[in-house]
């Protein structure tokens, strides 16, 4: 079925008014929400919707709860967001790390006990069309054995890197994992392979169907034991810098709540100027392409989604709207 981006956002903002938000935080979700499917990041997306509802339902997501400021260091800030929608609390704890590289060149805030954000690249987005940098990264439930082993005991722990770009922002969004399980579920529904090995099956073999990895629960560390390294390590510095909860003890609960993040700003342009950083940028872009035009890099595949998507509509298959009606 295809829709258009009003159409869709229409949709989902009924529903989040059904199920009690307020008309602003249900506007500002529903863009959140309606933005990653037509960027073509489904899995994060449309895809994700029921399962966000479902939260609501449960009272894991509590809907009219804010963020509260635990603790202030200068530029750093540490902040408990209550268990609230994770998009939202995401939103204000990357808006208060720009609001304190505004005033000091640089601003970090550590948000504990708040819930799943959906799409690392929104943030990382939104805050270099500000013109800041933004480093940024959660913990999850454990959902990825550590290298070596069998069993799922670190998170795949999704990271973002953002840097503002005159024609659309150098955006890197990727878990620890190959493949994340928002990936994994999407391309189940399409009933499709991986495009590579994502993790193991049942038996101990590597595979390309994520129907078969959803069920062994062995996904693959990116870069294998590099990115089981990667993720130990912001783990604990989310843990560590947030005053929150490890993966650990996330998955104490059998429920992904209560998770970790750090948002990272930097305004660049206290010390650089835009000149120099977009003839930074366009010189490494067009390196890197030069032999071939259609040669990626992070945020380009998404721009080019949102643009084909804005204009033409997207199709969204109809089992899944059907499914979101029925909420």
């Amino acid at each position: 079925m295809k829709l258009l981006y009003s159409q869709l956002k229409e949709l989902l903002n009924g529903k989040l008014i059904k199920y009690g938000f307020s008309s602003i935080d249900s506007d500002i979700i529903s863009e959140i929400f309606t933005e990653s499917t037509f960027d073509g990041v489904f899995s994060h997306g449309i895809n994700r919707f029921p399962l966000f509802i479902d939260f609501v339902k449960k009272t894991i997501v509590k809907i009219s709860e804010k963020p509260s400021l635990v603790n202030a260091f200068g530029a750093f800030e540490q902040w408990n967001g209550n268990l609230g929608p994770g998009i939202l609390n995401a939103l204000h704890a990357s808006n208060r790390a720009v609001e304190l590289a505004m005033e000091n060149g640089i601003g970090l805030v550590g948000l504990q006990n708040t819930n799943h954000w959906m799409r690392a690249g929104t943030y990382g987005r939104k805050v270099a069309e500000k013109g800041f940098m933004l480093i940024g990264w959660t913990n999850t439930i454990p959902n990825m054995p550590a290298w070596g082993g069998e069993i799922s005991n670190i998170g795949n722990n999704p990271f973002v890197f953002a840097i503002p770009h005159k024609n659309g922002p150098i955006v890197l969004d990727m878990a620890m994992s190959q493949f994340a399980y928002g990936k994994l579920e999407w391309m189940t529904r399409m009933g499709k392979d991986l495009s590579d090995f994502g993790g193991y099956n049942s038996k101990g073999e590597l595979t390309k169907n994520p129907a078969e990895i959803l069920e062994s629960q062995r996904i693959l560390p990116t870069g294998l034991w590099k990115g089981s390294a990667m993720a130990i390590v912001l783990d604990l510095a989310a843990a560590i810098l947030s005053g929150g909860k490890t993966s650990k003890q996330i998955g104490e609960k059998d429920i992904e709540t209560s998770l970790s993040q750090v948002f990272i700003a930097i305004n660049i342009e206290k010390f650089f100027s835009e000149e120099a950083r977009e003839t930074l940028i366009n010189e490494t872009l067009e390196f890197i392409q030069f032999n071939n035009a259609e040669v990626g890099y992070p945020g380009k595949r998404v721009m080019k989604n949102r643009m084909e998507n804005l204009k033409n509509g997207i199709d969204i298959p109809e089992n899944l709207i059907q499914k979101i009606n029925s909420l």
